[in-house]
């Protein structure tokens, strides 16, 4: 199906209006992270990506872009984990707690009625190469991992945390998904990716000045 330049527009505007969540959440963590001098895995962190979520979800559909959404259906409920272990997500009206878990649901069946032309959709395209929709797959992947191994750590230390792994995740990640971007002409990942990458790297130095002092005290004693 062609799309139209109206149409661009509008999905280039969902795209970045889901961005701006993502992006706002990385720029608050980052902020209170500098103030109190560690990392530090603030609740509107979590309420944020599960916003943007929602919302780039739609923008990878609308973009027939199958990494997109491949990355956003393995976080959606990793940010509602994070949200119910803060004892935040049982305050959500349960209305509102019934749409945000069966809004992937309602997708997924909407899917497997449709798989035929999904596939035919998102791997037949001639205007994007098998290698380079697997190459952007890879760069969602390892960037989902980061919420596999976030949430696997956190669960293990029975609290919301965001450990280095995370971070190292998220800069590889990121690199990947900025070429792959570059090579699809996709503004939307470019800019988002581009700052999310400064301040990955930025958490590691704060979390490794953390163990500095942390190891300096220890020493002391």
């Amino acid at each position: 199906m062609t799309v139209t330049s109206s149409q661009n527009i509008f999905i280039f505007a969902i795209g970045f209006l889901g961005q701006a969540f993502f992006f706002a959440r990385t720029f608050i963590q980052w902020i209170l992270s500098e103030h109190k001098k560690k990392v530090v895995s603030p609740t509107i962190f979590w309420i944020l990506s599960l916003i943007g979520s929602c919302i780039f979800f739609i923008y990878g559909w609308l973009r027939n872009d199958f990494s997109i959404i491949l990355g956003q259906s393995i976080t959606y409920f990793i940010y509602i984990w994070n949200l119910n272990i803060k004892g935040i997500w049982n305050k959500f009206p349960l209305i509102l707690r019934i749409i945000i878990i069966g809004l992937p649901v309602a997708v997924l069946i909407y899917l497997i009625d449709d798989a035929g032309p999904f596939f035919v959709s998102f791997f037949g395209r001639r205007e994007i190469p098998l290698w380079l929709i697997l190459f952007g797959s890879v760069g969602q992947i390892t960037f989902t991992l980061r919420f596999i191994y976030q949430w696997y750590y956190s669960y293990r230390k029975h609290a919301s945390l965001l450990p280095a792994g995370f971070w190292y995740f998220s800069i590889i990640g990121s690199a990947i998904i900025i070429i792959y971007a570059i090579i699809r002409l996709d503004p939307v990942l470019i800019l988002s990716q581009a700052f999310g990458f400064i301040v990955y790297a930025r958490n590691i130095v704060i979390g490794t000045h953390e163990k500095e002092i942390k190891s300096d005290q220890e020493v002391s004693k």
